[in-house]
């Protein structure tokens, strides 16, 4: 029996480049295997999704693009193009944004800062997303002049613990900081960043950074943001029953009902007691139906306790509060792919099917996650003799198997075959990448889609 397939959602730019394998084994011969290709019209689509979503809130809003969630150049300058802000979290994400041509009043520096990074971001002149009370008094310590800065509050009501931001209990001494430094301090909101995909809870954490931003003209300050941060989900699968047959049937081998699907002892996150498979899998994240434009409306749209049943988009506009946000998978949502050629393919002592690529698994996954949509195989056309297949990756290494599932194949591939990842440029491709055994991390290329052809460009250099 082969395993259930599970086909990936592509953009129809991207599923044009497949489509057209002239254009695949260009890139190929051109820039060698493996290879990350970045698709900017995607991210320019998926920015015009957003942004329709907010002008018809009618609110004042801001995007900042997440920069961590890809290294792409080509991203970065579709940002700057668009007149967007961008999200830094480090030194050189903010050499990027300030090379880019974003202005610094476009861009925030985000995460947890050190001396070092605190003393570039002032610097700069960039609005500063205080994590602690630590970190807002060394900036007060380092401005010779006045720096924007919003507070990244933590500690919310029914909402899971956090390692970063301000605690509201301590949201007092905050004001006492942002008090004794008016000459260095300017506070411009307040921010929150929740990782969860809960509207309520999102809606709890409004409402309270509404209550601290009251607090804060009581003391004489003037905010005029509210941050909420990013966490805007993907939709991976072109058919979610595809991904509910395919974990059924996982979790019928994981019980000896059915096929073992998974490699070795892997469960995937389940735990198998009392005749069932328990938990939460690892590739819980391919489960979601629900689009970031859906998601950022239904927020926008939801009402807010405490203000006569009114929406939340229309409490900050009546209350003439800006909304920033910080979207990184939501901008690069099917905006990138990955391809790898085979190398061989084998069969291992269980008799299951490896096929061997010149990738690792760190090339296109968290070392801690598991991708749950298909690799796609550009095999030359022949006949179809579906099998199911393990991918595996180049490093002697026994973790890296790229896939430790069985995948379904419309029949093995060859040596030399393109296999494609879909869907890797949020994080997949970066997060982390590494150069184990001394293998190069694969190079980066920018694909256009034009006049009916696809052009290609070194990332670093595209415009």
């Amino acid at each position: 029996m082969t395993p259930p397939a599970v086909p990936a959602a592509l953009h129809p730019v991207v599923a044009a480049f497949l489509a057209d394998r002239a254009a695949v084994h260009a890139a190929l011969e051109r820039f060698g295997s493996p290879l990350h290709l970045v698709f900017p019209q995607v991210f320019d689509d998926n920015l015009a999704a957003l942004t329709g979503v907010l002008d018809r809130a009618r609110c004042r809003s801001r995007v900042y693009y997440a920069h961590k969630v890809n290294r792409s150049a080509a991203f970065v300058r579709s940002a700057a193009r668009a007149g967007i802000g961008i999200d830094v979290a480090s030194g050189a994400e903010l050499r990027s944004a300030l090379e880019a041509g974003f202005a610094p009043d476009r861009v925030e520096i985000t995460g947890p800062k050190g001396s070092s990074l605190l003393r570039a971001a002032v610097a700069a002149g960039v609005t500063i997303n205080v994590d602690n009370l630590w970190e807002l008094a060394r900036i007060a310590e380092l401005a010779d002049a006045r720096v924007s800065v919003l507070l990244r509050l933590s500690g919310f009501p029914g909402s899971a613990p956090s390692r970063f931001g301000i605690d509201l209990g301590e949201v007092g001494e905050a004001f006492d900081l942002l008090a004794r430094h008016p000459d260095r301090l300017a506070l411009l909101g307040v921010a929150f960043h929740l990782d969860t995909a809960s509207t309520q809870e999102r809606v709890r954490a409004v409402g309270e950074c509404l209550t601290v931003i009251e607090r804060a003209y009581a003391r004489g300050f003037t905010p005029s943001v509210l941050d909420i941060g990013g966490g805007l989900r993907q939709v991976f699968v072109a058919d979610p029953a595809a991904y509910d047959a395919y974990d059924q049937a996982l979790r019928a081998g994981l019980l000896g009902h059915g096929p073992a699907l998974h490699w070795g002892t892997g469960s995937f996150g389940y735990h198998v007691a009392d005749g069932a498979a328990h938990g939460t899998p690892v590739f819980h994240k391919y489960a979601n139906t629900e689009s970031a434009t859906e998601i950022l409306t239904e927020l926008l749209d939801a009402p807010l306790p405490g203000h006569g049943g009114r929406a939340l988009s229309a409490v900050l506009a009546d209350n003439l509060l800006d909304l920033w946000l910080e979207p990184g998978k939501a901008l690069a949502d099917r905006a990138g792919i990955t391809v790898a050629r085979v190398e061989f393919v084998k069969r291992a002592g269980t008799g299951a099917t490896l096929v061997h690529l010149d990738l690792s698994r760190d090339t296109v996954t968290a070392a801690d996650q598991e991708v749950l949509i298909d690799p796609l195989v550009l095999s030359e056309p022949g006949e179809s003799a579906p099998a199911g297949v393990f991918f595996a990756g180049h490093l002697c290494l026994e973790r890296d198997l790229v896939t430790q599932r069985q995948v379904r194949v419309t029949r093995i591939p060859d040596p030399g075959d393109p296999v494609v990842f879909p869907n890797t440029g949020a994080y997949h491709m970066d997060l982390s990448a590494a150069n184990a055994a001394m293998h190069p991390t694969p190079p980066k290329v920018a694909v256009l889609h034009r006049d009916s052809r696809f052009e290609l460009c070194d990332d670093e250099v595209w415009r």
